[in-house]
C-alpha cells in the first residue's frame, strides 16, 4: 500500500515562552515563607456497633464547623487534623445505623469511641437522601482532600446517588443540572461521549477541561489532542468533581479546569455485592450494566461490565458499545496501599450527517449520509501507590497509560473539490451498490503514558500549622494520524484504499511525539480562624512535534489529475513557562464562606490545529498557543437549613484565541483571532421548602433548585476585520436550569426545566447564510431552546425502578453546528423519548 507524503518545512516557535516575568517567582517564595495561624490539634476515634462493640467498616463522619467529611478505614478508625481548641459537632452516618450526632471537646487524650445503634427497620429512600444531604448539602470539595488542595477554588460536586434522572443514557443535561454555566453538545448516542464547555469554551469532546478518572488522565493526549472519546457510565460513578480555571496550577494548564470522575468504591462489609441494572428506552435503546464489588481481608475490588445499543432517532444512526472496568486495591497496612485499575471501551456508531437550516426546518429526523461511521477502541491503565509517612504527611504516585484508537469514516463531499458544498451534494451510486467516490478515512492511534507523584505535608512554622502540596508530572505521548481514501462501499470498513484511489487529494501521514514535564506547588496559610490564603505556581516544559507528509493533487476543469506531489511538513514547538495563582477564603460564621482566586491558564495548539485536511476550512501555518487567566469571586454556604447557595462572578481573559474566519479569498481559515474578555454571574440556590414551612415529616422531601448563569463577552483586540467588538462563540447570555424534586417514602420524582438563549458559532457572529451558500448549516447562530424533563424512581427492598420522559414537550432544537464529523452541519437533538430501568442489588 502506498503512503501519502509531504514537503520539508520546519516551524520552530520560540524556545522559551514566558507568560509572566520570572522575577515574580520572588512573590511565591515570599508567600511560601510567610507565617500562619491555624488550629493545633488532631482528633481521632473509632466507630463501633453499640450492640456488639465491633468496628463499623463503612461510615462517614461530618465535621459541621468546617464541612469536612472523612470516611472510616477497615478498622472503623478515622482522624481529623488541625482542629482548634474547644467543642466541635460531629454527625456520623451509615445506611444500616441510626445517624449519630455528638459533641466532642478538643484536645482529647487517646482515641474516642463513637457507638451507633443499629436500625430496627429499613430506611426509606427519602430518609436516606435527606441524611446524606446533611453530610453533603453544600456539594463542594473540602480545602484538603487526599493529596489535593481545593481551598479558595470555585468547585462543584455532582453526587450521583442524589440524582433522579436518566443515568442509563448518561443524560448530561440532567446529570450536570446543578453545575453552573455549562454549555452542552447533545449527541443522540446514549451518552457514549461527553461534550461540555462553559465560559466560551468549545464543548466538543470536553477538550477544554483536564478530564480524569479517579485522579488520572483519560483523554487522547493531554497536550496534543485533549479530546475525550471515553466517558465512564454514570451508573458506575459515585461523584463527578468539577473545579474551574484555578485548577490549572495542579491539573494542567487548561482554561476550563478539571473534571474528575470518581468511581464507586468497593463494598467493605461483604465479600461479594452484585448490582444489576437493565434499561430499555425509545429508538431501540437497551443497556445492561452489571457490577461486582467486595472486600476480603486486605483486598478490595470493584468491577463492572456494560453493554449498550440503540438505533437512534434518525436513519443511519445506530450504535453499540462494550465497557469494562476493574479496580483492585491491596492494603499492606492502614498507611500503605496499592491500587490497580484497567478500563476497556469499544463502540461503533453510524453517523447520519449534518443538515442545512432548511433541511432541519423541514424534517429534524432527516439523514443525508448512510456511509459515515465512527469507531473507538479505548484502553486505560493505572497503578497508584499511597503511603502515609505520618498522620501529617501523605504521598501518592499515579502511573497511568493509554492504548487507544479511533477511526472516522465518511463521505464529506466530492474529493476532487474538497471545498465544494459538503452538506447537500449527492454522491453518485454505481450499479453494484457501491459509490463513485471513496469515503474519507482518518485513523488515529494513541500510545501515551505518564507519572504524577504528589506529597502533601502538614507542618508547623514556629508554633503555627501550615499545609504544603508539592507535585510533579511527566507525560510522554507517541500518537499517529493517517488520513486518506477509504472504501467506496457503505459498511464499516476501516481499511485504506490508497492503491485504488491514488489521486485522492485528502491524504496525510503524521506522527506526533510529545513530551511534557511539570512541577507544581500550592500552600494553604491559615491567617486566623476565618481567613486562608492559598498561593500556588506551576512550571511547564512542553515539546510538541509533528513529523509527516501530505499529498497535493491538482485537477483540470474536467476533473482529471494533472499534478500529484508528496510534501513534507515537520514542525517542532518547544516552550517553557511559569503559571502563577492565588486564592483566598474567609468564613463569615456559621456555614457561610467568601472565596476568591485568580489563576493563569494556557492552551497548547493541538495537532488538529496543525495538520488535518478538512473540506470546510484550512489551517493557518502560523497558528500558535493561547494564553490568559481566570478569576472568580463568590459567596457560598447554607442558611438555617433552608437554603444552600453558591453565587459568584467571574472574568476570563483569553489571548490569541483560535477561531475560524474568512480570508481575503473567501476561504474559511482556522487561526489566532485575537483577545477575548468574558465575564458573568453564576448562581446556584437549593431551597428546602418543607423546612422553610416547618413541615415535620422525615418521610417527605420537597426541594427546588435554580441554576442560572448570565454571561457577556466580546473580542477586545484583533487584527482581523469585522471581529473587534463581536461576541465570543459558544456563549449563551442566559443559561438556566431549574427543577423541583419531590419524595415520599421510597418514591422520588424530579421535574427539570432548561432554557439556553441564542449563541453564535463563529467569530464574526454570522447570520444564517442563504440556502445556496456552501456554508449553510456550518455557520450561523444556535437558536434559543427550552426543554422539560420528567424523572421518577421507586425503591422496594433490593429492587429499584426508574423511568422518565426526556424532552417532555417534544421541542425541536439543536445544540451544535459541526464543521467536521459527525457533520458537517446541524446535528439535531433528540425529540421526546422515554427510558425504563430495573435495578437489583444483593
Amino acid at each position: 500500500m502506498s503512503q501519502p507524503a509531504c514537503r520539508q518545512g520546519r516551524l520552530n516557535l520560540t524556545n522559551s515562552i514566558r507568560i509572566f516575568k520570572l522575577d515574580r517567582v520572588g512573590l511565591i517564595i515570599l508567600l511560601l515563607s510567610s507565617t500562619a495561624v491555624y488550629g493545633q490539634y488532631t482528633f481521632s476515634g473509632v466507630v463501633t456497633d453499640a450492640s456488639t462493640s465491633t468496628p463499623i467498616k463503612e461510615a462517614e463522619i461530618f465535621l459541621k464547623e468546617t464541612g469536612e467529611v472523612v470516611k472510616v478505614n477497615r478498622q472503623g478508625e478515622f482522624q481529623f487534623n488541625d482542629l482548634s481548641e474547644g467543642q466541635h459537632e460531629l454527625i456520623i452516618f451509615n445506611f444500616e445505623y441510626q445517624t449519630l450526632t455528638t459533641n466532642i471537646t478538643v484536645p482529647t487524650s487517646g482515641q474516642v469511641v463513637l457507638s451507633m445503634e443499629p436500625l430496627m427497620t429499613q430506611l426509606s429512600e427519602v430518609v436516606i437522601r435527606q441524611q446524606r444531604d446533611e453530610l453533603f448539602n453544600l456539594k463542594r470539595l473540602q480545602p484538603v482532600e487526599g493529596t489535593a488542595i481545593y481551598a479558595g477554588k470555585k468547585n462543584e460536586v455532582v453526587l450521583i446517588d442524589q440524582l433522579v434522572g436518566s443515568m442509563a443514557t448518561n443524560n448530561a443535561r440532567q446529570i450536570y443540572a446543578q453545575v453552573v454555566g455549562l454549555n452542552i453538545y447533545e449527541n443522540a448516542d446514549a451518552g457514549l461521549q461527553l461534550n461540555i464547555g462553559g465560559r466560551g469554551l468549545d464543548p466538543n469532546r470536553t477538550a477544554n477541561f483536564n478530564t480524569r478518572q479517579n485522579g488520572y488522565d483519560i483523554s487522547a493526549d493531554v497536550l496534543g489532542y485533549p479530546e475525550s472519546y471515553y466517558t465512564p457510565p454514570a451508573e458506575a460513578l459515585s461523584e463527578i468533581q468539577v473545579v474551574r480555571g484555578a485548577a490549572s496550577l495542579q491539573y494542567g494548564t487548561q482554561f476550563g479546569g478539571l473534571v474528575n470522575f470518581k468511581m464507586r468504591q468497593p463494598a467493605v462489609d461483604k465479600a461479594i455485592e452484585l448490582t444489576s441494572r437493565q434499561s430499555v428506552g425509545s429508538f431501540g435503546l437497551f443497556s445492561s450494566f452489571n457490577s461486582l464489588s467486595g472486600t476480603k481481608n486486605k483486598l478490595s475490588y470493584y468491577t463492572y461490565y456494560q453493554y449498550k445499543r440503540g438505533d437512534g432517532f434518525r436513519p443511519n444512526s445506530g450504535f453499540h458499545s462494550h465497557n469494562f472496568f476493574g479496580h483492585f486495591k491491596y492494603e499492606f497496612t492502614d498507611r500503605t496501599s496499592i491500587t490497580a485499575e484497567t478500563t476497556y471501551m469499544k463502540y461503533l456508531a453510524q453517523q447520519p450527517g449534518g443538515m442545512t437550516d432548511p433541511q432541519f426546518a423541514e424534517d429534524p429526523t432527516f439523514s443525508n449520509r448512510e456511509r459515515n461511521w465512527f469507531d473507538v477502541d479505548w484502553k486505560l491503565f493505572n497503578l497508584k501507590f499511597e503511603h502515609k509517612f505520618t498522620p501529617m504527611t501523605e504521598l501518592s504516585i499515579n502511573l497511568f497509560g493509554i492504548n487507544a484508537e479511533r477511526h472516522a469514516l465518511g463521505f464529506r463531499g466530492n474529493p476532487i473539490n474538497l471545498n465544494s458544498n459538503p452538506i447537500t451534494e449527492e454522491d453518485e451510486q454505481l450499479p453494484d451498490g457501491s459509490y463513485l467516490y471513496p469515503r474519507d478515512l482518518i485513523s488515529g492511534e494513541f500510545r501515551n503514558w505518564g507519572i504524577e507523584p504528589r506529597l502533601l505535608h502538614r507542618y508547623k512554622i514556629g508554633d503555627q500549622d501550615a499545609v504544603l502540596l508539592l507535585g510533579a508530572k511527566y507525560y510522554q505521548a507517541n500518537n499517529t494520524s493517517l488520513q486518506g481514501p477509504g472504501s467506496n462501499n457503505t459498511d464499516a470498513d476501516f481499511s485504506f484504499r490508497f492503491e485504488d484511489f491514488p489521486n485522492y487529494p485528502s491524504q496525510s501521514d503524521f506522527i506526533f511525539p510529545n513530551r511534557n514535564f511539570a512541577l507544581f506547588g500550592e500552600h494553604i496559610f491559615f491567617i486566623n480562624d476565618r481567613l486562608t490564603i492559598t498561593p500556588g505556581a506551576r512550571f511547564e516544559y512542553i515539546k510538541t512535534e509533528s513529523e509527516g507528509t501530505y499529498q497535493q493533487v491538482n485537477f483540470d476543469n474536467a476533473g482529471n489529475p494533472i499534478f500529484n506531489e508528496t510534501l513534507e511538513d515537520n514542525r517542532t514547538l518547544e516552550r517553557e513557562f511559569l503559571l502563577l495563582g492565588i486564592g483566598g477564603s474567609y468564613h463569615l460564621g456559621g456555614d457561610t464562606e467568601l472565596y476568591a482566586n485568580i489563576s493563569e491558564n494556557y492552551r497548547s495548539v493541538t495537532y488538529s490545529d496543525i495538520r488535518v485536511v478538512n473540506p470546510t476550512f484550512i489551517i493557518d501555518e502560523n497558528i500558535t498557543d493561547e494564553s490568559g487567566f481566570t478569576t472568580d469571586i463568590g459567596i457560598r454556604g447554607k442558611w438555617k437549613d433552608m437554603f444552600s447557595y453558591d453565587i459568584s462572578a467571574f472574568g476570563l481573559v483569553y489571548d490569541n484565541r483560535i477561531g475560524i474566519i474568512l480570508d481575503d479569498r473567501a476561504n474559511r481559515v482556522r487561526k489566532n483571532i485575537g483577545k477575548a474578555f468574558i465575564r458573568g454571574v453564576e448562581s446556584f440556590i437549593d431551597w428546602n421548602i418543607l423546612k422553610t414551612f416547618k413541615v415535620d415529616n422525615e418521610q417527605l422531601r420537597l426541594n427546588w433548585f435554580v441554576n442560572g448563569a448570565y454571561t457577556t463577552s466580546e473580542y477586545i483586540e484583533s487584527e482581523e476585520n469585522n471581529v473587534k467588538g463581536k461576541k465570543v462563540e459558544f456563549i449563551p447570555a442566559v443559561n438556566l436550569k431549574t427543577g423541583v424534586q419531590f419524595g415520599y417514602r421510597n418514591f422520588m420524582t424530579s421535574l427539570q426545566y432548561t432554557r439556553i438563549s441564542q449563541q453564535f458559532t463563529d467569530v464574526e457572529n454570522s447570520s444564517i447564510p442563504d440556502p445556496g451558500d456552501n456554508r449553510n448549516g456550518i455557520i450561523g447562530e444556535i437558536p434559543a431552546y427550552e426543554i422539560v424533563d420528567l424523572s421518577l424512581s421507586y425503591s422496594y427492598r433490593k429492587f429499584q425502578l426508574e423511568t422518565g420522559i426526556n424532552n417532555l414537550l417534544d421541542a425541536s432544537y439543536f445544540t451544535r453546528r459541526a464543521t467536521g464529523y459527525p457533520g458537517p452541519g446541524i446535528i439535531p437533538s433528540e425529540p421526546r423519548n422515554y427510558y425504563l430501568t430495573l435495578q437489583l442489588k444483593i
